[in-house]
């Protein structure tokens, strides 16, 4: 079982160390989340500075809202640090929920789902290195990873599960061990459908704090804050597991259920959560 760590964003600045610590680690990824209409750091930036300050580790992110970017942009910027890390990069994608962040791209948030679809086939078209269109050349740079650099969706809708197996390597299941295997089991469903060889890469997500009660608060504060746009933000800091054996616990239950990567997700900033979250590994 890899276990990664999901970044904290209330201060860019303080990544590196992270990144750091981390790469120096037992940890197989660093992710990072995105949104637009907040001041976390933009994700594909950030990993390419974290990736230049690591040498092994992979960066992912989680999951990157593609349809709020240009098309043939993101694809030559994926490419670009897929092939400067040396096949680094994860991709993870999704559509989004928030309203702002729709509003400032202008993109038509009843839509976004299709868009993405849209995007993937052009995006895998200018990975494989084919012309743009008939009148349009290729996009390049080559990515590392023939075909594009490993993309994961996440999502918890049958129509996003089935985008896992139309287009994706993998799953991102931000949900809980309690209700994670039904989500596993239709991504797994949907790969069979489509005829893929081999299995889907299923990667899980916990939201983790460990350390003295102060490292805990902040977590609970950033973490609610985060959400308080879904309604739920009370319901999703009581999950926040902040004691090793809850964290050892859910790490066990992923395993069980077939995960092959599970991403310890922070929100407090504090670095020494790395070599806590070492420790309990």
């Amino acid at each position: 079982m890899n276990v990664g760590i999901g970044l904290p964003i209330g201060d860019p600045t303080a990544l590196l160390t992270w990144a750091q610590r981390a790469d120096a680690g037992p940890f197989s990824t660093l992710g990072l989340l995105d949104r637009l209409v907040y001041h976390n750091p933009e994700p594909l930036v950030a990993l390419a500075v974290l990736a230049g300050a690591t040498s092994r580790i992979r960066v992912q992110t989680e999951v990157l809202l593609a349809p709020l970017r240009d098309t043939a942009l993101l694809a030559k910027q994926a490419a670009t640090l897929d092939r400067m890390t040396g096949g680094r990069l994860v991709l993870g994608l999704g559509i989004g929920g928030r309203d702002d962040d729709h509003q400032v791209t202008g993109i038509d948030k009843r839509t976004r789902g299709r868009r993405l679809d849209e995007q993937m086939a052009v995006m895998r078209r200018i990975w494989s290195g084919e012309p743009y269109r008939d009148d349009i050349g290729p996009i390049g740079p080559a990515p590392a990873r023939p075909g594009g650099p490993e993309v994961l969706f996440g999502g918890f809708k049958p129509v996003a599960l089935e985008r896992v197996a139309r287009w994706g390597d993998g799953f991102l299941a931000a949900a809980a061990p309690s209700w994670a295997g039904g989500l596993f089991d239709t991504v797994r469903a949907f790969w069979k459908e489509y005829c893929r060889d081999g299995e889907p890469r299923i990667v899980a997500q916990i939201n983790v704090a460990l350390g003295p009660q102060d490292v805990i608060d902040d977590a609970q504060a950033n973490m609610h804050a985060y959400y308080t746009f879904t309604g739920m933000a009370d319901q999703l800091v009581a999950g926040l597991l902040t004691t090793p054996s809850q964290i050892r616990e859910a790490i066990a239950r992923f395993a069980d259920l077939g995960a092959d990567e599970v991403m310890l997700y922070c929100y407090g900033l504090d670095p020494n959560q790395v070599d806590r979250l070492a420790d309990v590994l």
